[in-house]
């Protein structure tokens, strides 16, 4: 199984995700060109290499209308220090207030990315949109962003997902994460580290302090983290073939880096899955529309509704939700908060499944990635849709002749 495993022992900051993600493609500049035509206004990313404690690099920098941000000095107990010990991109222009409804805007309208990106960014929002309402006792509806709505900060958000999409893994394994100790300047103050968007972002996630003063978890970066990782771990068996390392400015004792590994898992041929089901009759159909994409965000595998007749025969519909035991509270969580349902039902179920691998095939119009999946005496193809469409669209062809064109190039 295809697999990332993000070491976060100094922590992590969107442009430093970036970076390290950037490392595990073979042609770095055309990726890097990749994401200059994605469209955040103003925004041009530039990857520079970089060595921290002997190990070689890379650093992105995002240039906002031609300017890289400053990054403003963190402070310890109240006392200036010579080095600032934060991360990169979520603390600058302190004075910009951004909300939700902004942050919509910019990636709906302005974007060039697929669907699915656009919705891994608004979710990754989300998270720090519920995060800030936590911390500071107001609606989600009322919160406006503050460093992380600047447009070096949905860069780095942007950058993230679109990298990951690209990469088309299966699996992502985040270490337990380095957040620093001390204190660090933001938009509100002077705050304690972890920040408290921070620590609520990361609870029920391995966390820990250490000697280094100052923040090297960001929102941005825990965000990032919460919305994609599958589990939090130590880093399983699994065959690498590539490393990533992206950079922070600073200089520490310790390498100021976030590595990623990308490399495959053996899978066994069975494993279990939740089952998580409960009935409704009183909403309607874009309610339980609604309902079924939050849940998707909310990490589940699968959501699928049936229709059934309930007491005094009552017409209703049961929602039916797969997902695994680390998405469990989350999905649960969203299906109270989503649904009228009062109650919800959990079983455990053994499932067969056969063996996935992503190929890449070359066509006359481009490469085109295909979904392997094989066991039990059977293979099966699938080519990805978003390869198929472009294609397609590019060459004012339908999908169908587009596929017979692939299935001749093998």
């Amino acid at each position: 199984m295809k697999s990332l495993y993000i070491d976060c022992s100094m922590g992590a900051a969107g442009d430093m995700l970036t970076a390290a993600l950037l490392e595990l493609f073979p042609d770095k500049e055309k990726i890097v060109d990749e994401l200059n035509t994605i469209g955040v206004p103003g925004v041009r990313f530039e990857m520079e290499k970089s060595v921290k404690c002997g190990i070689v690099g890379t650093h992105m920098r995002v240039l906002v209308d031609g300017e890289e941000e400053v990054s403003e000095d963190v402070h310890d107990h109240g006392h200036h220090h010579d080095h600032d010990h934060h991360h990169d991109h979520d603390h600058s222009h302190p004075h910009n207030h951004t909300s939700m409804h902004d942050i919509e805007h910019i990636v709906n309208d302005h974007l060039k990315v697929s669907a699915g990106v656009k919705k891994d960014i608004i979710a990754v929002y989300n998270i720090i949109a519920e995060a800030e309402s936590l911390a500071h006792g107001c609606p989600v509806t009322e919160i406006h962003f503050h460093e992380v709505g600047n447009k070096d900060a949905i860069a780095d958000i942007s950058a993230v997902c679109y990298l990951i999409d690209r990469l088309f893994v299966e699996n992502i394994i985040v270490s337990p994460i380095h957040v620093g100790s001390g204190q660090v300047k933001c938009a509100h103050g002077i705050l304690p580290v972890p920040a408290p968007a921070v620590s609520y972002i990361l609870q029920d996630i391995p966390i820990y302090g250490g000697s280094i003063r100052g923040e090297l978890c960001t929102p941005t970066g825990a965000a990032l983290l919460k919305h994609f990782a599958v589990s939090f771990g130590s880093m399983p068996m699994m065959k690498v073939r590539k490393i990533g390392y992206g950079m922070g400015k600073k200089d520490f004792d310790a390498a100021n880096c976030v590595r990623i590994m990308l490399g495959d898992i053996s899978k066994s041929s069975t494993d279990y899955i939740l089952h998580l089901s409960c009935n409704v009759d009183d909403m309607t159909g874009e309610e339980i529309g609604f309902c079924m994409d939050r849940l998707f965000e909310a990490g589940a595998r699968d959501v699928y509704t049936e229709s059934i007749y309930m007491k005094k025969n009552r017409p209703g519909t049961m929602i039916n939700v797969i997902c695994t035991e680390s998405e469990k509270d989350a999905v649960i969580k969203a299906l109270f908060k989503h649904s009228t349902t009062i109650g919800i039902r959990e079983e455990k179920m053994n499932r067969y499944i056969l063996n996935r691998r992503v190929e890449t095939v070359e066509t006359p119009y481009g490469p085109v990635r295909c979904k392997v999946s094989s066991g039990y005496g059977v293979e099966r193809r699938k080519y990805e849709y978003d390869d198929m469409t472009k294609i397609a669209k590019e060459r004012d062809m339908s999908i169908q002749d587009v596929t017979r064109i692939v299935k001749d190039s093998l």
